[in-house]
C-alpha cells in the first residue's frame, strides 16, 4: 500500500489527480507512440506475450524482435481466440507491426472519410468531449479540478529564455493550446488565438525548499478562465542559480494524457533549438485540433437523430446500456452530498509476481486479456460488496484512430461504458467469458463519444454524480523514457493536489523483469472523500488480491463462494462485533418483580391519574388475580387475553397473567373488530380480561371466557383469596424462563394474522439491558403513553418495575414528555417515542435540562439534526430497533455526535449476535449492504401455532451449533466502527417509487407560458408541459446551457445552471425565479420580437 503511480491517467474529462505524486516520464515515447485503439493495446499485449518480451511498441516489428514461424503462427491463434476472426498468417509477414496488423484487421468495415484539413466555420463549434468538459466546469463552477498540472526539479544551467521561447514555439505549433471559449447565448465556440497576438504566461518566482510546496500547491489550483485565457501556463520556481523547478499545467480541454507526450517531446526540442540559437525545425502537422473536430461532426451529425458513418456503433451502445443502473451501491462511508467537493483520496496496491503469473496464465487459458481478467475481477469485488448484478465500469480509450492526429496535442481521449453481467451467480470462468463478449464488442465500437452517449441513452441526470458509470478502470501499458533537455539532470517533482470526477477509479500497471517475465501489478485505487474514508478504500484493496489468489487457485467456482474477508475481518465482525455476553438472572418475570417489591414496598409503582399503587399493593393484588386465573385452569403455554384501557388494571392484569404462568395476550381497542376477532381466533386465549367499560366494543362471541375485572362480583371473587406469592403446585405446571411470557400480532398487510411468543427469557434479558442502559432505578419516573399492544410498550411498563421505578400510565391522548415535565419529579427514564412525537413537541427541547431524562426513539429512521436538537437541550437520546421477533429492542445506539443524515442503528444489546448476510448466508463486508439476521437472547420463540412460517423466518444458524437466527427483511450495512446503518428493506429495493404526478402541465401564469415557449424554442419541439423534463424531451447539456442563457436575458434573473440541471422543468424553474412577471419582460412574446 501506499505506492505512487508514475503515470497519469485521464478519462472523459474525468481524471483524478493523485497528489503527492511524481510528475510522470511521459515526454519522449521508446518506442514510438502509444496504442491508439483498444485493439492496438490488446495487440500489443499478445505481441509481449507470444515473444516473451516485456512489451512491445505498437510501430515495432514482430520478426524484428525475434518473431518466426512458429510463433507467427501461436499469434494468430492468439488473436484468433481473442477477437474472434481469421488473420491469415501472410497478413502478418505484410503488417508485421501492431499498428499496420490493427488496420488491415479493420479495414474491411471501415469506411470512414480522412481526417484532412477543411474549412471552418466562424463560430468553430466544440468536440463532444470539450462539450461535457465545458458544460461540467460551468455546472460547478471555477474550479482547479480539470487543471492538469506536472512538476520536474531541473538541475544545471538552465537557459529560461530559452524555455519560455520553447513554450511559445509548442503553443504556435497546436492551436489547441491557444484556443479559448467565449460564449454567445449561451452556445460556446473555440476562437483559436493568433500565434501572434498571445504568448502563453511563465511565471518566475524565487522559492526555497521550505516555500515551495505552498507555492506548487497554490500554482496548481488556479483556474483558467476559458473564456479568455490560453489553457497552457507554466510557472518556474528558482531555487538556486542551477537549480529550478518547472511547473507545466493545462486545462484539460485542451490536452489529454497522450498529448502531454507529444507536448513534452515537442517542448525538448524546441528548447534544445532555441538554446542553440535556432527556431526548431519541425514538419508542419498534417491537420489540426479544429480539423478534427470538424471531421467528427461530419461522422456524428450535430443531433441524435442524424444519419452518419457511425451510426451502427451508436445503435449498439443504445442496446448494450439500455435499462443501465443509475447508480452503483458501493460500500460508502457517507451518504452522497447534493453537491460533490471532488477532493480525492489515494492508495496503492501491489500484487506480487506470482500472482501477476497466475492472472496472465489464466488470460491465456480463456482466451482473453489481463485487463479483461482484472475488469472481472473488479466487477465481481463490487458485486460482492453489495453493487448488484449489473455492473457498469468506464474505461478510457486514446480516440485516436486516425494516423493524422497520432501527433496532435487535444482533447480526443474517449470514455467506453463495459458492462458487467453477474446474474445467476456464474463462476470466474464464466464471468470472464461474459466479460470477453463485453468488452471485444466494446473496443468494436469505440468512436462514439461518451458526451454524445449521454446525450442518446438520456439517463436520470444528478450533479452528485457521474452519468452511467461511477467506477473507472484504467490500464496503463504506456512505453515511455524520461525527459531530456540538454544539460540538465530532471527528476520528477512531488506535489500536492487530489482531486476526483468518480466515486472509485482503479489504475493498474503490469510490470516486467528484463527478460520479459511478470514482475508484479501496480495499481492505484483513487476514491472520493466525500463518500469513502482511506481505510474502506483500503479493504476494498485487499479484498480485490484476496478475491484475484483465489481466482488463480479455482477459476471454476462461483463468484459468490470466493472469502472476501480477511481472517481477522471476519473475527471481527462475527466475533468482536458480538461480543455482547452479559450475566443475566435465570429467573422468570414474577420472580425478578416479586424480588423488587421485597426490596422496596412503599414505593410508588404505577401512577394512573390521581391514584397510585405501591409495590406491595401491586404485587398483592397482582398475585390475587394470578391465583384465581390458576385456579381456573390458567397456566404455562397458555394464553390470556386482556383488553384495558391504561389505568391501575392495566398493570395488575399483565402481572397477574404472568403470575398465574400464561402469556399476556394484548387485544389492541384501535384495530378493527375484524381483525380483534382473527386475532382472538388465531390465539385461543383461556380468558379475556377487560372491564365494564370496554366490554362492549370487544368481540366475544365464540371466542374465551370473559372476566369483568370492575364488575362486584369479580372483585369479591379476586378480594377472597390470599395476595402472597404463589407456589409453582399452584400452577397448571411449574414456570420456568422458557415458557411464553407474551404473544403479540404485528399488524400484517397479508390479513394473515401472526402471534410472536416471547419467552420470560428473552424478555428478562431486555429489561436487565435496558434498565442498565437507560438508568432506570428507584426514583425515576418511565411514562406510558401508546397502547399497552405490543413488545415496546409492555417493556415500558415491565422495564421500570424490575428495577423499582415508577410507570406513569399516561391518559389517553396524553403526550408523555408534556405529563412528567408537568408533573413527576424526578430523572424520567425512560421515554417511548416516535419521531414523529419529538417533532410534535418542536420548541420544549430545553425543558430537557429540568431533570434528566432519557428519550428512546423506536419505529422510524431517527434523524441526526432532530437528535442533536434535543441532546442540546439536555436530554439523552437513544435510537433501538427491533422487530417483535427480537423482544422489543435489539439493536441500539445513543445519539451524540452522529456526522450521517440519520442516526445509525447501532450495535447488538446484550447476549444478542447480529450478522449481516448475502443470499447465500455469508458475511458481506463492512460498508456493504445485506440482510440483517438476529441471533441470541434477543430472539423470539416463533409464530404462535405455526411452525411452517417459523422455519420460514428463524433459520438455522451457520456460526454457532444448534443456533437460530431470525431472518429480518432489513438491508443494513457495518460500518467501521462496528455499528449497523439500515439501507432499506427487501422489498422495497425490488420496487421504485413511482414518479409524482405531474398534473395536466398546462401554464398556470403569464410566466410559466413564456417559460414554456422558451423550452419548446431550444428543444425544437412545439409544446412542452409544466411538469416535463428538460432532459426527458431530447434537451442535452450544451441545449441546457443555451436555455439557462435565453431565461437569464428574458427575466433579468439568474439561474444558476445547477439549480436547473437538479430540477430541469418549467414549474421549477418558474418557482426558483419567483414572481418576476412584468409587461417590460413577459408582456412580449418569447422570441423578444
Amino acid at each position: 500500500m501506499g505506492m505512487t503511480m508514475a503515470n497519469r491517467f485521464d478519462a472523459d474529462g474525468g481524471e483524478l489527480d493523485r497528489r503527492p505524486r511524481p510528475t510522470p516520464d511521459v515526454a519522449v515515447q521508446l518506442r514510438g507512440r502509444e496504442p491508439a485503439s483498444p485493439r492496438e493495446e490488446i495487440l500489443c499485449e499478445l505481441f509481449a506475450q507470444v515473444l516473451g518480451v516485456d512489451r512491445v511498441g505498437v510501430e515495432e516489428s514482430f520478426f524484428d524482435l525475434g518473431g518466426q514461424s512458429l510463433r507467427a503462427i501461436r499469434l494468430i491463434s492468439r488473436i484468433r481466440a481473442v477477437f474472434g476472426v481469421e488473420v491469415p498468417v501472410r497478413a502478418l509477414f505484410w503488417n508485421p507491426t501492431v499498428a499496420q496488423l490493427a488496420r488491415a484487421m479493420g479495414e474491411a468495415g471501415d469506411s470512414r472519410p480522412p481526417l484532412v484539413p477543411t474549412s471552418r466555420p466562424e463560430r468553430l463549434p466544440l468536440s463532444f468531449a470539450q462539450r461535457r468538459l465545458w458544460f461540467l466546469a460551468r455546472l460547478n463552477g471555477p474550479s482547479p479540478v480539470y487543471n492538469m498540472p506536472f512538476a520536474w526539479r531541473l538541475e544545471g544551467g538552465l537557459d529560461a529564455a530559452a524555455l519560455k521561447s520553447a513554450l511559445r514555439d509548442v503553443v504556435r505549433r497546436h492551436e489547441s493550446l491557444r484556443t479559448v471559449f467565449p460564449v454567445v447565448a449561451g452556445q460556446p465556440y473555440q476562437r483559436i488565438v493568433d500565434a501572434d497576438e498571445e504568448a502563453p504566461d511563465v511565471t518566475v518566482v524565487e522559492a526555497d525548499q521550505a516555500t515551495l510546496p505552498g507555492l506548487l500547491e497554490d500554482a496548481t489550483r488556479h483556474v483558467f478562465d476559458l473564456t479568455t485565457e490560453l489553457p497552457v501556463r507554466a510557472w518556474l520556481f528558482r531555487l538556486a542559480p542551477e537549480e529550478h523547478v518547472l511547473l507545466l499545467m493545462t486545462h484539460h480541454i485542451a490536452c489529454d494524457g497522450w498529448s502531454m507526450g507529444i507536448l513534452m517531446r515537442d517542448l525538448a526540442e524546441a528548447y534544445r533549438a532555441r538554446a542553440g540559437g535556432q527556431a526548431p525545425g519541425w514538419a508542419e502537422l498534417p491537420v489540426q485540433y479544429a480539423d478534427y473536430t470538424m471531421w467528427e461532426r461530419g461522422l456524428l451529425g450535430d443531433s441524435v437523430e442524424a444519419s452518419n458513418l457511425l451510426s451502427g456503433q451508436v445503435d449498439y451502445w443504445t442496446s448494450a446500456l439500455r435499462g443501465l443502473p443509475d447508480e452503483l451501491k458501493l460500500p460508502y462511508d457517507r451518504p452522497r452530498p447534493i453537491e460533490p467537493t471532488d477532493r480525492g483520496g489515494a492508495i496503492g496496491i501491489t500484487l506480487d509476481a506470482g500472482l501477476h503469473r497466475g492472472l496472465e496464465a489464466l488470460a491465456r487459458a480463456h482466451k482473453t486479456t489481463l485487463f479483461m481478467v482484472l475488469h472481472a475481477g473488479l466487477a465481481a469485488l463490487l458485486s460482492r460488496c453489495g453493487a448488484g448484478t449489473d455492473i457498469p465500469i468506464g474505461t478510457p480509450v486514446a480516440g485516436r484512430s486516425d494516423e493524422a492526429v497520432h501527433d496532435l496535442v487535444g482533447f480526443f481521449v474517449n470514455t467506453l461504458v463495459l458492462r458487467a453481467d453477474l446474474s445467476g451467480d456464474p463462476s470466474f470462468t464464466e464471468l470472464l467469458a461474459r466479460i470477453r463478449e463485453t468488452d471485444l464488442a466494446a473496443y468494436t465500437n469505440p468512436d462514439v463519444p461518451f458526451e454524445r452517449l449521454v446525450e442518446i441513452l438520456n439517463p436520470a441526470r444528478s450533479v452528485s454524480r457521474h452519468s452511467l458509470f461511477q467506477v473507472m478502470l484504467v490500464s496503463d501499458n504506456a512505453v515511455t523514457r524520461r525527459w531530456e533537455l540538454p544539460g540538465l539532470r530532471i527528476e520528477p517533482e512531488l506535489f500536492g493536489h487530489e482531486t476526483t470526477k468518480f466515486d472509485l477509479s482503479l489504475f493498474v500497471r503490469p510490470m516486467h523483469h528484463a527478460d520479459g517475465s511478470s514482475a508484479g501489478i501496480r495499481g492505484t485505487f483513487e476514491y472520493a472523500q466525500d463518500l469513502f474514508d482511506e481505510s474502506t478504500v483500503e479493504a476494498l484493496a485487499d479484498r480485490l488480491a484476496r478475491l484475484l489468489r483465489q481466482v488463480v487457485e479455482d477459476p471454476s467456482r462461483p463468484v459468490s463462494e470466493y472469502e472476501l474477508l480477511a481472517d481477522a475481518e471476519r473475527q471481527r465482525i462475527l466475533h468482536e462485533w458480538n461480543d455482547t455476553g452479559r450475566s443475566v438472572p435465570e429467573h422468570t418475570l414474577p420472580q425478578l418483580f416479586e424480588q423488587q417489591a421485597a426490596r422496596t414496598p412503599d414505593a410508588t409503582a404505577v401512577l394512573s391519574g390521581a391514584s397510585s399503587l405501591s409495590y406491595a399493593v401491586l404485587d398483592h393484588r397482582a398475585n390475587q388475580l394470578a391465583r384465581h386465573l390458576a385456579a381456573g385452569g390458567v397456566g404455562p403455554e397458555q394464553s390470556v387475553a386482556v383488553a384495558l384501557p391504561r389505568g391501575e388494571l392495566l398493570a395488575i392484569a399483565l402481572l397477574g397473567v404472568l403470575k398465574a404462568g400464561a402469556a399476556y395476550l394484548p387485544v389492541d381497542l384501535d384495530r378493527p373488530a375484524g381483525e380483534i376477532d382473527l386475532v382472538l381466533a388465531d390465539a385461543r386465549p383461556t380468558v379475556l380480561l377487560t372491564d365494564g367499560a370496554t366490554a362492549a366494543g370487544v368481540p366475544t362471541a365464540g371466542g374465551p371466557a370473559v372476566m369483568i375485572l370492575d364488575d362486584p362480583t369479580t372483585r369479591a371473587a379476586l378480594a377472597s383469596v390470599p395476595g402472597t406469592a404463589l407456589a409453582d403446585d399452584e400452577r397448571a405446571a411449574a414456570l420456568r424462563p422458557d415458557h411464553p411470557a407474551y404473544v403479540v400480532y404485528p399488524a400484517d398487510p397479508t390479513d394473515t394474522p401472526r402471534g410472536v411468543t416471547v419467552t420470560h427469557r428473552s424478555v428478562v434479558n431486555y429489561c436487565a439491558w435496558a434498565a442498565a442502559t437507560y438508568r432506570v432505578e428507584a426514583g425515576s419516573t418511565a411514562p406510558v403513553a401508546a397502547p399497552v399492544s405490543s413488545g415496546p410498550e409492555i417493556s415500558s411498563i415491565l422495564v421500570p418495575l424490575l428495577a423499582g421505578a415508577t410507570v406513569a400510565l399516561i391518559p389517553q391522548g396524553g403526550e408523555p414528555l408534556t405529563a412528567l415535565l408537568d408533573g413527576a419529579a424526578g430523572p424520567v427514564a425512560p421515554v417511548r417515542l416516535k419521531p414523529s412525537d419529538l417533532r410534535a413537541m418542536a420548541g420544549q427541547e430545553d425543558r430537557a435540562t429540568e431533570r434528566s431524562m432519557v428519550l428512546v426513539v423506536a419505529g422510524e429512521t431517527l434523524p441526526s439534526s432532530l437528535a442533536h436538537d434535543w441532546s442540546r437541550g439536555g436530554a439523552e437520546i437513544h435510537r433501538e430497533y427491533g422487530p417483535e421477533e427480537c423482544t422489543v429492542g435489539c439493536v441500539a445506539h445513543r445519539a451524540g455526535d452522529d456526522s450521517g443524515l440519520v442516526v445509525p442503528m447501532g450495535r447488538p444489546i446484550w447476549n444478542t449476535r447480529v450478522f449481516v448476510l448475502d443470499d447465500r448466508l455469508r458475511p458481506v463486508p463492512p460498508g456493504a449492504d445485506g440482510e440483517l439476521y438476529v441471533a441470541g437472547a434477543a430472539l423470539a420463540r416463533g409464530y404462535l401455532g405455526r411452525p411452517g412460517a417459523t422455519a420460514e423466518r428463524f433459520v438455522a444458524c451457520p456460526f454457532g451449533v444448534g443456533e437460530r437466527m431470525y431472518r429480518t427483511g432489513d438491508l443494513v450495512r457495518w460500518r467501521p466502527d462496528g455499528t449497523l446503518e439500515f439501507a432499506g428493506q427487501i422489498e422495497e429495493q425490488a420496487s421504485p417509487a413511482p414518479a409524482a404526478d405531474a398534473g395536466d402541465g398546462t401554464p398556470a401564469s403569464p410566466q410559466e407560458e413564456v417559460l414554456c415557449e422558451l423550452f419548446a424554442q431550444v428543444l425544437g419541439v412545439d409544446r412542452v408541459g409544466v411538469g416535463d423534463s428538460f432532459f426527458d424531451l431530447g434537451g442535452h447539456s450544451l441545449l441546457a446551457a443555451v436555455l439557462v442563457a435565453r431565461i437569464t436575458e428574458r427575466f433579468g434573473v439568474e439561474l444558476p445552471l445547477k439549480s436547473f440541471f437538479a430540477n430541469p422543468s418549467v414549474g421549477a424553474v418558474s418557482a426558483h425565479l419567483g414572481d418576476v412577471s412584468t409587461d417590460a419582460r413577459v408582456g412580449s412574446s418569447a422570441t423578444g420580437e
